[in-house]
């Protein structure tokens, strides 16, 4: 019986009673079910988990203690002044060495500390390669002493004694070197220059960090004064080397005279 109003009852319908509780036990199946369903799964996923590390751990093992990725070749590349067997010789990483164990940053570093090497790579190449890509210093200027001709590069590190390539100026200064102020300015003097005026340098020689002169090869001169302003100057060389003359005073740029 369900009631309408206060005092009044209506009679239930029997087929609403009966449609209603089917429908809360089938419910309560449906759930029972749905657990039964996935409990298993919740206890599967830890031990699909554990089985993955333990392979992986094994993998990483077998790397790293057997032969099996190992070095078996290493390449050399990039140079060209440097004997790639002093590059091997530096590098020391032996032939059967698992891969994973190989200190490539280490091993770079010992490459690089080779005086005509700028820097160096050194990379692992699965299965069983090693890659050492060398980049060699390029001189920049070349200057005498009694033991001979020293190469040095643009950063002012001296690196070599023997005959500089065709190009390459003279560096003439007091004491020649990278803890050298002179020596510095210089170069950044000469490595601002646009190419096309570069190519005419001969002579690069500096008494002090404000008397740097450059002598050309068809022995003009452009006094350049210190390193301020190297920009400039270098904009306003080349126009004024159309002029004739034999010495180009660009030491002020605002007040430049040819002599």
């Amino acid at each position: 019986m369900t009631t309408d109003s206060p005092g009044r009852a209506r009679p239930t319908a029997v087929g609403e009673e009966r449609a209603a509780g089917p429908d809360r036990k089938g419910s309560k199946r449906a759930a029972r079910k749905t657990r039964r369903v996935t409990r298993p799964r919740g206890r599967k996923r830890p031990l699909i988990i554990a089985l993955s590390v333990v392979v992986l751990v094994g993998l990483v093992a077998a790397a790293w203690f057997t032969p099996v990725l190992s070095v078996r070749k290493i390449s050399v590349v990039g140079n060209v002044g440097v004997p790639s067997d002093e590059v091997l010789t530096a590098l020391a990483i032996p032939t059967g060495k698992p891969l994973l164990q190989v200190d490539v940053d280490a091993a770079a570093r010992r490459v690089a500390a080779i005086p005509k090497v700028d820097h160096a790579r050194v990379e692992r190449r699965y299965p069983s390669t090693v890659r050492v890509t060398v980049v060699e210093r390029a001189p920049a200027v070349f200057y005498d002493t009694p033991e001979g001709t020293h190469l040095m590069d643009a950063g002012a590190v001296a690196y070599a004694i023997e005959p500089p390539p065709p190009g390459v100026p003279r560096l003439k200064v007091g004491r020649p070197g990278l803890e050298d102020p002179v020596t510095v300015d210089a170069l950044k003097v000469l490595t601002s220059m646009p190419p096309p005026l570069r190519a005419q340098v001969g002579e690069i020689a500096a008494g002090s960090i404000s008397d740097i002169r450059v002598t050309l090869l068809d022995g003009r001169q452009l006094v350049w004064g210190s390193v301020e302003n190297t920009e400039r100057k270098s904009a306003i060389a080349l126009p004024l080397l159309g002029q004739p003359g034999k010495v180009y005073d660009i030491s002020s740029p605002d007040l430049v005279t040819v002599k």
